[in-house]
C-alpha cells in the first residue's frame, strides 16, 4: 500500500498560517500586511476553520476580533517563527490505509537563504501542543510545499530548478528525487518544468508561481504576452513544456493561461514577483491574489473560476505580500480532512 498526496481541492478541516510579528521581516510595514492576513483569515473562516500560529496569541486575537473575523473558527498557538510562508514549512499530509499522516520535510530556508531555526520546529510543536490528530513523521529530506503541485491520483508537477537545488538536497540526483517522491508521496510521475521563473523570486522558481494542476486535466499558467518583458521567453518554453505533458489518461492537458500582471516593484526599485497562479483553493472557493489592477485582477479570477466551476471565487489584495517576494498561497498550508483535533 502506498500513500497519496491529495490535491488541494480535496475536502479541508483548515489552513495554517504563521502571524507576521516584530521580529519578522514584516515589521516595518506590519500595519500594512496585518490587514492581508486578516481577509485571508476571514474568508477562510467562513468556510473552514484556521490553525493560526503567533508570537504573541493575544496580539493575533485583538487585531482579527477587532476585525470581526469568526473566532470560533480560529485557534491560535502561541510559537516563534522566522517568518510566515506557511506552504513551506507546513506539513504535508498524505493519506495512508486511508487515513492522513503529516509529513515534516526539512526546511532550510529555501535553499539555506534565510533563517529558519523556529520555522523547522513548528510542525512538530504544533503537534505536541495537540493541534494535529494524525501521526507526524520526521522526514530527512529538504522540501517546500509550494515546489510540488499534485492531482490526487500520483502526478506531481513540480520544477528542475528547485527540486534539483544543490543547497536542498545535493546528494540525490534526478532519479532518486524522483525514488523519494514515489515512496514517500505515492508519485507515479513527475512532470519537469525546467523553463520559467519570476524576477525578485527566492524560491527557484517554486511551481505554485507558475503553474497550478486543477480538476478535469487542467493546468493554469503565468503567461507573459509583452516581448520586451525579461520573462518572456522562459514563460513561451514553458508553455511548450507544459503543451507536451500528457495527462493521466493520455491525453493532452487542457491549458488556461492567467494574465501577467502589471510589473511590481518594491522600495528600492526592485522588480517583486507577481503571479497570479498563487491561489488557494478552500472548501467551496478559491482565494485569488489580486494587485490593484482592475482589469488583469478581474480576469485572473475569471479564468482561475473557469477552472474550477461550482467554488466562488474571491480576490484578495496581495500587494503587500508581494513587499516579501510572496504571495497568497506562499502563507497559507491546507490541511486535509482528518487532520486537525
Amino acid at each position: 500500500m502506498k500513500p497519496r498526496l491529495p490535491a488541494e481541492w480535496e475536502i479541508q478541516d483548515g489552513v495554517l498560517l504563521a502571524w507576521p510579528h516584530k521580529n519578522t521581516d514584516w515589521a516595518p510595514m506590519l500595519d500594512e500586511v496585518h490587514p492581508v492576513f486578516v481577509e485571508i483569515i476571514r474568508q477562510i473562516a467562513r468556510f473552514e476553520r484556521v490553525l493560526l500560529t503567533s508570537e504573541h496569541t493575544a496580539d493575533a486575537r485583538d487585531v482579527l476580533t477587532d476585525a470581526g473575523v469568526d473566532m470560533t473558527r480560529v485557534t491560535i498557538h502561541e510559537l516563534p517563527s522566522n517568518d510566515t510562508w506557511a506552504r513551506d514549512f507546513g506539513p504535508i499530509s498524505v493519506i495512508f490505509n486511508g487515513k492522513p499522516v503529516l509529513l515534516d520535510f526539512g526546511f532550510n530556508g529555501w535553499g539555506l537563504k534565510f533563517p529558519s531555526n523556529f520555522d523547522n520546529l513548528i510542525n512538530r510543536r504544533l503537534k505536541d501542543l495537540g493541534a494535529f490528530a494524525p501521526n507526524l513523521q520526521t522526514i530527512g529530506l529538504i522540501m517546500e510545499g509550494g515546489s510540488i503541485e499534485s492531482d490526487g491520483i500520483g502526478t506531481i508537477l513540480t520544477t528542475s530548478a528547485c527540486l534539483l537545488s544543490p543547497n536542498r538536497n545535493p546528494q540525490l540526483d534526478r532519479s532518486e528525487i524522483e525514488q523519494a517522491l514515489s515512496s514517500l508521496l505515492g508519485t507515479q510521475r513527475v512532470l519537469w518544468l525546467n523553463h520559467g521563473f519570476l524576477v525578485g523570486d527566492d524560491t527557484d522558481s517554486h511551481v505554485d508561481t507558475l503553474a497550478r494542476i486543477c480538476p478535469g486535466n487542467v493546468i493554469v499558467h503565468v503567461a507573459c504576452d509583452d516581448e520586451r518583458d525579461e520573462h518572456f521567453i522562459e514563460l513561451k518554453l514553458m508553455e511548450q513544456e507544459l503543451k507536451s505533458f500528457k495527462a493521466p489518461d493520455g491525453s493532452p492537458y487542457t491549458l488556461i493561461p492567467l494574465p501577467w500582471p502589471k510589473p511590481c516593484f518594491g522600495d528600492m526599485a526592485q522588480r517583486l514577483p507577481a503571479t497570479y497562479a498563487n491561489f488557494l483553493v478552500i472548501n467551496g472557493a478559491v482565494l485569488v491574489p489580486t494587485y490593484r489592477n482592475e482589469e488583469k485582477d478581474a480576469l485572473a479570477m475569471e479564468r482561475i473560476g473557469q477552472a474550477f466551476p461550482g467554488r466562488e471565487t474571491i480576490g484578495i489584495d496581495c500587494l503587500p505580500l508581494l513587499k516579501q517576494h510572496g504571495s497568497l498561497h506562499c502563507v497559507t498550508m491546507q490541511l486535509p480532512e482528518g487532520v486537525l483535533s
